[in-house]
């Protein structure tokens, strides 16, 4: 993996200025049914109306993301509909930068036969296992999505090693892509909250103390 030619290094902070934190948070759950047998071609439909679905507006975000959006002076989220709905939840009206730089990895469906028939849960493994060994489908590639991940922590490494702190509230997968290039960086994931709906993860600089844990609610 290699970061783009086009990357500047950021400026290092002040002399006694701590840098801030970058907290990367996976979009809060969708508001689609996902119980339904599809073929492939049914699948590829499911996820195009998955992309234009908005959050489940029965399932509030947890205090936990609302406090790391309290302290964050940048809030950043990708143009699709579930990750900007979940910042604009946890903003409280601080303004929202929507960068399609942050959108969620394509998933395209395998060119399985259309006798083939799963639900969509099932279907995401393996689209996503076959993008990853190299079938992209015409879409964005493995390849051009490591590229963009660099791109992406480009965005913010600035932003947090002067000293602000930057909550991203975007997808599980890119989320993912996006801690190689992070480590690169010198920042450490210092809280892991894994992969479900809202969850998120705090990175910090190498020479930084760690942050105190938040509670999960």
């Amino acid at each position: 993996m290699t970061q783009s030619s086009d990357a500047k290094a950021p400026a290092p902070p002040a002399p006694g200025q701590r840098c801030g934190s970058i907290v990367l948070a996976r979009h809060g759950r969708p508001d689609i049914d996902k119980s339904r047998y599809l073929d492939a071609q049914g699948y590829f439909r499911w996820w195009q109306r998955y992309d234009a679905s908005g959050l489940d507006a029965q399932e509030p975000p947890p205090a936990a993301l609302v406090a790391e959006a309290e302290r964050a002076q940048h809030i950043f989220a990708s143009p699709l509909r579930r990750s900007y709905e979940t910042a604009e939840a946890v903003a409280n009206g601080k303004p929202v930068i929507r960068d399609p730089v942050f959108t969620e990895a394509a998933l395209p469906p395998p060119p399985f036969p259309s006798f083939i028939r799963m639900r969509p849960p099932l279907w995401d493994v393996f689209s996503r296992s076959l993008w990853w060994l190299g079938y992209s489908g015409g879409f964005e590639s493995r390849a051009e999505a490591e590229t963009r991940a660099f791109e992406a922590v480009a965005r913010i490494d600035p932003l947090a090693r002067n000293g602000d702190n930057v909550l991203v509230c975007a997808h599980g997968w890119f989320n993912r892509m996006m801690r190689p290039a992070l480590v690169a960086n010198g920042w450490n994931c210092v809280y892991d909250g894994r992969d479900d709906y809202w969850s998120f993860r705090r990175y910090q600089r190498a020479t930084e103390q760690a942050l105190s844990t938040p509670e999960r609610s």
